[in-house]
């Protein structure tokens, strides 16, 4: 048996033979147990102790650019501790998080589904990337005042936590996590990666928030010797993003929606994708690219519960949208797109599990393309096969139908099935279908 699979068909096998837990049981929420009734204790006095696990399987069944099958198998450990301030200490309405992360594991979207000359754009397993290491995720404070209306958080964080934020539970990319940090990652840096900064939240109501942030941009965090760098060497600007968030409840159930609509603007210099100093195109020139002072985009995402099934709001049909636009003279992908929806608690059997199913474009910048196209006139390579030629990127759609099994209360088997078309937005490259499994569990 391929080693990619045995880590996640031996939790599947020990989920189906797990005696179920009583709902109230308090150990029925961690795979390890209550050890004995300390960990309630210590959650009690304000100490949650974190042992998050998350697994991805895949394998290639159909198509991409190498046909030849594997499976690839990536994880995450999540490490740490979330302090109750108020219960430890007496400080009102404070808290602190750490959080240690470690990925490991392979990542079959670069190995086997896009060709290796132009990546694919997402990533059939969303929890690789960003290096396989150890990496200090989080070590922040946050603070509330005058009832809660006004949140400070700062120390090191990850910009995904507070803004453009979206769960995590599809296996892939393009339906996890903040969309802009997927797509312009060179100045948003979502977890594992951590940088200093923070941020300043207003409730005006119990509906609306607006907050703005500052985030130091520090390339050198991104390499995976800087895991648990702290010093600001190597920084080159602050990201600055702005958000406004609105959550209403819809209907007699209230039924629950988030919106966002953000901005974000970064004072580190950037390339130019096309003209060189001249205004000339760089690639047949040789000249030094053209410099811009700052990079900047936004986004708008939306999730809404349409329903409750049999007035139960705890289960039903949602939604989501989301749309990020970026800056067309230094951004490789100008702008994303995905939509979808999820069910949770199906059938009465299952009032736990869930369906879900997303379609997510992405569309390549125009000047990423014409250089391309430049750069093959100007060899004369014309041939896809010649391995001097550059891979012309266009749009790439990413669709994933997944079912989530709610095993026990700290662990869910989510077997998928996703479709790449055009990975890395290559016309030439065959479009992939991958079946895949993502196991989420809180030891």
């Amino acid at each position: 048996m391929n080693i990619a699979w045995k880590l996640p068909l031996g939790l599947g096998l020990l989920s189906c033979i797990a005696v179920p837990a009583s709902a109230d049981d308090a150990s029925s929420k961690w795979g390890t147990g209550d050890w004995g009734g300390v960990r309630s204790e210590l959650l009690e006095q304000g100490v949650d102790v974190i042992v998050g696990y998350v697994g991805e399987a895949a394998t290639n069944v159909h198509g991409g650019y190498n046909h030849d099958r594997t499976a690839r198998y990536t994880a995450q450990w999540a490490l740490g501790t979330h302090l109750d301030l108020q219960k430890l200490l007496g400080w009102s309405d404070a808290e602190f998080q750490l959080l240690v992360t470690e990925r490991n594991g392979n990542n079959l979207s670069n190995e086997r589904v896009s060709d290796p000359r132009a990546p694919q754009l997402s990533s059939v397993q969303e929890v690789w990337g960003r290096g396989q290491t150890w990496r200090l995720t989080q070590m922040w404070y946050r603070q509330k005042f005058f009832n809660s209306a006004l949140d400070l958080k700062f120390g090191r964080v990850g910009v995904n936590e507070d803004f453009a934020s979206f769960p995590c539970d599809f296996q892939s990319l393009s339906f996890c996590s903040a969309p802009i940090g997927n797509v312009a990652g060179d100045i948003w840096y979502s977890g594992p990666v951590s940088q200093w900064g923070g941020r300043v939240r207003y409730n005006l109501d119990e509906h609306w928030a607006v907050q703005v942030g500052a985030y130091e941009q520090n390339p050198s965090y991104l390499e995976t010797g800087n895991g648990f760098k702290l010093s600001g060497s190597g920084t080159k600007g602050a990201l600055v993003p702005v958000e406004v968030i609105w959550k209403p409840l819809v209907g007699k159930e209230a039924l629950p929606g988030e919106y966002r609509l953000g901005y974000y603007h970064s004072s580190a210099s950037a390339n130019d994708l096309y003209d060189d100093v001249n205004g000339n195109p760089q690639v047949l020139t040789g000249q030094a690219p053209k410099s811009r002072s700052s990079k900047h985009g936004a986004w708008i995402i939306g999730q809404q519960q349409l329903t409750a099934h049999n007035g139960d709001a705890s289960r039903g049909l949602s939604v989501f949208a989301s749309l990020t636009v970026h800056d067309k003279a230094t951004s490789g992908i100008e702008s994303f797109q995905n939509i979808g929806a999820v069910y949770k608690g199906p059938f009465d059997a299952r009032p736990k599990d869930d369906i879900g199913v997303g379609i997510a474009r992405l569309k390549v910048n125009d000047d990423v393309t014409k250089r391309q196209r430049l750069i093959n006139d100007s060899t004369g390579i014309s041939d896809y096969d010649d391995p001097q030629y550059v891979p012309v990127q266009h749009s790439e759609y990413n669709i994933e139908l997944n079912y989530g099994v709610h095993v026990t209360n700290w662990l869910t088997v989510r077997p998928n099935v996703q479709y790449v078309r055009n990975p890395g937005g290559v016309y030439e490259v065959d479009n992939a279908w991958v079946a895949g499994v993502k196991l989420q569990a809180s030891f």
